[in-house]
């Protein structure tokens, strides 16, 4: 279902020297395959397509007639990272660029919290809730992670003082840890349905759990046909062979990395319907793979809008980069350019040309100039923009994610690296237990 052509690196690189990093490519297959590499521990994503059971989806949907019925028109989901930017980029990708405006009738709003601190972005949320029926759903492995646990406290004493408490226990689901933690207890205590975040499954490889799914359902959209469409690429990418897409799309990245110096992956589309597909894989990737002073630093842009910002630096300046173009080949809407007989803007050479059809020459034309300009681009294709596709997307990137970090020779599981300014920021909170951080970095900021 997805689709890889590298043809807009050939000119950069040796067939002997992809052929090599296929090889290499191949032998990360394996590891990842006989999950014997770093990180094993946490590879329960990979047949989450083909094994989730049609329970899991019902109860979903059950939640979703269920809020339904009770006349909820708001559902805030509370999380952050991993936690939420799935869901976010399947509901921007899916949705009508203008639902909120046409306001369908039928369907609840799904919004997100708890992935800053910002304390406008939270005052204008209460002033929402105020506004429509609402409820929550909060994703915490813990319930203790800051950003969602401050958003959480403020949502769930809205709802508890809006609705009385024993409502509140009906309008709200934690999807967290399934024995242990803040959130697991707090929801024992009050009562609150309940998924589970599987424990072989990392933040940033779970949406294709409750955590993505859930979301997704509640904002009226298939995660049946999602799921399909992952099985279908799971079965696909599990042939051992260098027509893998996955397999070639690791080789061409590394070998650009690797042997031309390319330390930037520019993830491009042109929709902005996948403004949030680049955030989910920035958050994929650079987690992934930013370690042991290692790893392609992870960009994303949406065109022909960013060519008026970035453009610029893309086509003529340091040549640092490399693209990656995710295609969609088909428009799911048409619209036709008329004529007008003053033709002031000089537009009626295209009178009667669909404007995707001048999307795809904007794209044409910008992979000509960029590869002239010495940007290789590799490119990720599918049909059109549906669940089922959107499915297909999801586990591509995951798979190939762990194969390239295995080239790349780190454990694409971890992410030591996010503690370090919780650490900082505790201190300066004054958390109780961190007395002597918080000394010694107030006698740092004296200094």
């Amino acid at each position: 279902m997805v689709k890889i052509n590298i043809g807009g690196c050939s000119s950069f690189v040796k067939e002997t020297e992809y052929k090599n990093y296929l090889e290499k490519a191949l032998q990360a297959f394996d590891v990842l395959e006989s999950e014997t590499g770093a990180g094993n521990d946490f590879l329960g994503w990979k047949h989450l397509p083909s094994g989730t059971p049609e329970s899991l989806v019902k109860e979903c949907e059950d939640i979703r007639d269920d809020w339904k019925s009770r006349g909820v028109e708001l559902v805030v989901v509370i999380g952050i990272g991993g936690s939420y930017l799935g869901a976010k980029c399947a509901v921007e990708a899916l949705s009508h660029s203008f639902a909120r405006e046409l306001r369908h009738g039928g369907s609840m709003d799904v919004v997100f919290a708890g992935n800053n601190l910002s304390e406008e972005y939270t005052a204008e949320l209460v002033d929402l809730m105020k506004e429509k029926s609402t409820a929550c759903v909060v994703i915490s492995k813990s319930g203790t992670t800051t950003e969602p646990a401050v958003a959480f406290r403020i949502v769930k004493q809205h709802i508890e003082d809006t609705y009385g408490r024993a409502e509140a226990a009906a309008r709200i689901v934690a999807v967290t840890d399934a024995h242990k933690g803040a959130l697991k207890t707090l929801s024992t205590q009050e009562g609150y349905r309940t998924f589970v975040v599987p424990d072989n499954v990392g933040g940033r490889f779970s949406v294709l759990t409750p955590v993505g799914l859930l979301p997704i359902a509640l904002a009226g959209f298939d995660i049946r046909a999602l799921l399909a469409g992952a099985a279908e690429e799971e079965k696909a990418l599990s042939e051992r062979s260098e027509d893998n897409a996955a397999v070639a799309y690791a080789a061409m990245r590394n070998l650009l990395h690797s042997e031309y110096g390319k330390a930037i992956e520019v993830l491009v589309s042109f929709t902005p319907k996948f403004q949030y597909l680049g955030e989910w894989w920035k958050q994929l990737y650079g987690e992934s793979e930013g370690k042991d002073l290692k790893g392609i630093y992870p960009a994303s842009v949406v065109y022909t809008t960013d060519l008026h910002s970035l453009g610029q630096f893309v086509q003529d300046g340091a040549r640092v980069m490399f693209e990656t173009v995710v295609t969609v080949e088909k428009s799911n809407r048409s619209v036709i350019i008329g004529s007008d007989p003053q033709n002031l803007d000089q537009l009626n050479y295209l009178a009667g040309r669909h404007v995707e059809h001048c999307n795809a020459m904007a794209q044409l034309g910008t992979k000509l100039a960029h590869i002239d300009g010495g940007v290789p681009q590799l490119e990720i294709s599918v049909e059109s923009i549906n669940e089922k596709t959107l499915g297909a997307i999801f586990y591509f990137f995951e798979f190939a994610c762990g194969v390239s970090a295995y080239i790349l020779g780190v454990n694409p599981f971890n992410q030591p690296g996010v503690e370090a300014y919780k650490k900082n920021m505790f201190a300066l909170l004054e958390k109780p237990g961190f007395e002597e951080q918080t000394k010694a970095i107030k006698a740092r900021l004296a200094e």
